[in-house]
């Protein structure tokens, strides 16, 4: 993790007192239940809570001691809060394993990190609803290949922007259901040393669902999944960055990062308003994609458990997650700031002489009798006279000399067929399908 690139409310999920206070309540929780089915005295789980009553700071530090000796992390939290409250402490982790807690708490983590990135996806999704209303019917060329295709408009660029996210907020809540599972099945799984009592009762404690099978550890084709998702999202980031980088390019200059009073673009150019934040958004998908592989190949442990998995999920889980809410939060800025030029946009799309109409003479022409094939020669052969003038010719008034053409449309109807506003016919369609409300 890169503080550059971190937000408080998630960093704090993966500091070492966040995870040492999990790793408590579990162990709590599942003492708490031991004692009801009378494995042990109901003091244990009331010595336990009775310290955690105290608030008491979690001695990072002295943790790190005990395990640099014991060389295990779960030992070494257990051994330190038992010198905190006492005799009664011995009762801590009955007939549990460490996976119990280790793959309970990441869950917990997980779980609660899902929980910040959907409410950065709603308000990533509340900013470029705005955007689209407010340029739903802005003309802008619609372009395949980086080429001039079609009219569109930039509230429909915005739409399909938000139609995206919507999908990925749906695939996020499915991926955190998903993922929310406890484990307390003990050694390899099987429930021989502790009730399944004390995991359901962990998991209602905990908001977790029982994991049906766990072997030693939750499977880890849900973290795959998870991580996938993220990876998912992360994608959708960057096409939008990347949108916004090709329009803010010099030559076409349609739409551009809003660029703040003292801002510098260079150390050496003092001309420059580079798109800085889409070009780090690109950079920080990439970091986030990076945890899909590791975690696929995560799924692949050896029979009821190894610890493969463990060292790698200790970089990504933060890493991504941190990433990722770092990478929705400044998403949402650039489109809240995002400054558009309509004016550019119109000039660009009026720049090839005419050129986006084509497909509707094209079609007038099949219409009027004409074969497909001699409609699209006719055109063509018209829209490569404007392209190789570089649009200094009109591609109307082309069409309009060429004999063949004219033997089909009258002047008028030709005329017709470069009418911006037949592009936005159906842009209420869309909004209603996308939006609800058009």
């Amino acid at each position: 993790m890169v503080p550059r690139y971190a937000r408080p409310a998630m960093t704090a999920l993966w500091e070492p007192e966040a995870r040492f206070k999990i790793w408590f309540e579990i162990e709590a929780h599942a003492t708490e239940k031991l004692g009801e089915l009378g494995v042990v005295p109901p003091s244990a789980a009331k010595a336990l809570w009775d310290w955690w009553a105290t608030n008491p700071v979690i001695d990072v530090a002295a943790i790190d001691a005990i395990e640099a000796v014991t060389k295990h992390d779960v030992i070494a939290f257990l051994t330190w809060v038992a010198e905190q409250v006492g005799d009664e402490a011995r009762f801590m982790h009955q007939g549990m394993t460490s996976s119990d807690v280790l793959d309970t708490c990441l869950a917990v983590q997980l779980a609660r990190a899902a929980d910040i990135l959907i409410e950065d996806i709603d308000a990533l999704l509340a900013v470029i609803k705005r955007r689209a209303f407010e340029h739903k019917l802005t003309p802008t060329i619609g372009r395949s290949h980086g080429i001039h295709a079609e009219p569109v408009t930039f509230g429909l660029k915005m739409a399909e922007a938000y139609a995206e996210f919507s999908r990925c907020k749906t695939r996020l809540v499915a991926a955190r259901a998903e993922i929310a599972t406890c484990a307390i099945s003990g050694a390899v799984g099987t429930f021989a040393n502790i009730d399944p009592a004390v995991e359901e009762h962990v998991a209602d404690k905990l908001g977790l669902a029982i994991e049906p099978v766990s072997t030693q550890v939750i499977p880890r084709d849900r973290h795959a999944m998870f991580f996938a998702t993220l990876g998912v999202i992360a994608s959708s980031i960057e096409r939008l960055a990347v949108e916004v980088r090709h329009l803010q390019r010099t030559e076409v200059l349609e739409a551009e990062e809003y660029f703040s009073p003292g801002q510098k673009g260079s150390s050496a150019m003092p001309h420059k308003r580079n798109p800085v934040l889409t070009e780090n958004l690109t950079g920080l998908a990439r970091v986030v994609r990076a945890a899909v592989v590791p975690a696929l190949e995560n799924v692949a442990l050896w029979h009821e458990r190894d610890i493969s998995h463990s060292s790698v999920e200790r970089f990504f889980g933060p890493d991504a997650t941190i990433t990722l809410d770092f990478a929705l939060a400044r998403l949402t800025g650039v489109i809240d700031k995002l400054l558009i030029y309509p004016e550019r946009m119109m000039k660009n799309l009026d720049k090839m002489g005419g050129l986006v109409h084509s497909q509707r003479v094209l079609l007038a022409l099949t219409q009027a009798g004409v074969s497909r094939e001699d409609s699209y020669r006719y055109v063509q052969r018209n829209a490569m006279k404007v392209w190789e003038s570089d649009g200094q010719l009109s591609l109307l008034e082309l069409l309009k000399a060429d004999p063949d053409v004219a033997a089909a449309l009258p002047a008028q109807e030709i005329e017709e067929k470069f009418n911006l506003d037949y592009h936005f016919k159906q842009v209420d369609t869309i909004f209603r399908r996308v939006f609800g409300e058009a």
